[in-house]
């Protein structure tokens, strides 16, 4: 309203700001008071250590003050303080309601969390600012270079991504078909996926990356309690007792013609039915009777892979999706184990409902039998629940016509012929090695629920 105003009556810049800054209300929080400053953000700067970007609550934030992070007890010296003009600019403190940065020197940006609460040193604030919880993964998959050779190279770039992303956590880890190769852990998919570009497209790294899977709280026969986040880990059923799985509050928002459509299949997908409430009753300009927004309670592991994907194409787009996380529920999973070759691959190993285990390890081997290249010799795809076999498919061996040149003669002479080729075939399989494209962890995603 100001810059149209202002525009009309032929003021200048300067005039105009003017008017802006006295439409501004002035700011809330004590000037007085010990200071309270929230971390929003963070990022690593080579010469100035942690940038910390705060939003000052109460009292005066100066430079020539020692201060101290409230929730991990850190003090620091701040090199700068500054404000955004969009550049970086130094000003000399920052008063309650002011937005800016200040240059903490500290070496690791997970010591800045978002959230956190930078007061004085000497006359620190007596309680934190309300709100403040650590980032906690809650999606972990497997990250393999796709060459061997760039273990190290992937392990330098997933540090320095680390200092921009203190969300983004990883350990090392080794698989028997993909090598070495780190287990990370996300905020969600979203998140997985830009991570997974950058360390692609600004470190120049070709990766693998295994399906995404969720935090399981396994309890132990003897009682002890243990966190399961890799399916390879999961105990043997006889010394499980409970197995718990992380299960998310969920709102969708969609057009009321598409009511059946989301129910159909978060139904599917495991889903508990919350509520359902218009937004609006009134008629759109196309004839529609508003929108609806369905709540329900479903586990996480069934919102990994497609389940957005088909909601959105359910709903032809209309669809939108929030969640957040509930609670951990008890359940009834199993381990699906995928047997190539006889060696079982953990990295397309899986944690799934004992209900659905048999048809998911029946479709992921029928998928896998059309992406695995065939070999010199039969390679068996089975799929194994505690040993025991519930799918099974056989990609057949490319193999020569030996009897092509046997236009005639004794029968014998043809059955020596195939006896020799089984017999190399049998050799072949016991040395030969099969190797697994990307497209066959990713065909996981595609399983229908």
């Amino acid at each position: 309203e100001v810059v149209f105003t202002s525009a009309k009556e032929g003021l200048n810049t300067d005039q105009v700001l003017s008017a802006v800054v006295e439409r501004i209300p002035p700011p809330a929080g004590n000037p007085e008071a010990p200071l309270k400053a929230l971390v929003f953000d963070s990022k690593y700067d080579v010469y100035k250590g942690v940038m910390a970007y705060v939003r000052v609550i109460d009292g005066r934030l100066s430079g020539r003050r020692l201060l101290r992070l409230m929730h991990n007890n850190k003090e620091i010296e701040p090199l700068e303080l500054g404000v955004f003009r969009p550049w970086l600019e130094a000003v000399p403190e920052l008063g309650p309601g002011e937005v800016g940065y200040v240059a903490t020197g500290l070496k690791d940006v997970r010591e800045s969390r978002v959230g956190d609460t930078i007061t004085h040193a000497d006359e620190p604030a007596s309680e934190p600012l309300p709100g403040y919880a650590p980032p906690k993964p809650m999606v972990f998959a497997g990250l393999y270079p796709t060459q061997s050779n760039d273990y190290e190279e992937l392990r330098d770039a997933m540090e320095k991504l680390n200092l921009n992303d203190a969300s983004f956590v990883y350990q090392p880890e080794n698989s028997v078909a993909l090598g070495p190769g780190f287990r990370a852990g996300f905020l969600g998919l979203l998140h997985m996926e830009i991570v997974q570009e950058r360390l692609e497209r600004e470190f120049d790294i070709e990766l693998l990356a295994t399906a995404p899977s969720v935090e399981y709280q396994v309890t132990l026969t003897t009682g002890e309690e243990v966190v399961v986040d890799n399916p390879a880990e999961l105990p043997a059923p006889n010394y499980i007792q409970e197995v718990r799985e992380p299960w998310m509050d969920i709102s969708v928002i969609v057009p009321d013609r598409h009511i059946g459509a989301v129910m159909e299949l978060v139904t599917a997908r495991r889903g508990e039915f919350k509520g359902m409430e218009y937004m609006a009753h009134e008629q759109d300009g196309r004839g529609g009777a508003g929108r609806v927004v369905l709540k329900y309670s479903m586990p996480l592991s069934e919102m990994l892979g497609d389940f957005y994907d088909r909601l959105k194409s359910g709903t032809q787009g209309y669809a939108s999706l929030d969640y957040s996380f509930s609670r951990y529920v008890p359940a009834k999973l199993v381990k699906l184990e995928i047997l190539v070759n006889s060696i079982p691959v953990d990295a397309l190993s899986l944690i799934t409902h004992a209900d659905r285990a048999p048809y998911r390890g029946r479709d992921l081997v029928g998928r896998l039998k059309d992406v695995v290249p065939r070999q010199m010799f039969d390679v068996p795809l089975q799929a194994a629940i505690g040993g025991r076999i519930v799918a099974r498919e056989t990609i057949r061996a490319m193999r020569k016509n030996v009897l092509a040149k046997c236009y005639g003669g004794d029968i014998s002479r043809k059955r020596k012929l195939l006896q020799r080729q089984a017999r190399g075939k049998k050799r072949m399989k016991m040395v030969g090695n099969v190797e697994i494209p990307q497209e066959a962890f990713m065909a996981i995603l595609e399983l229908e629920r």
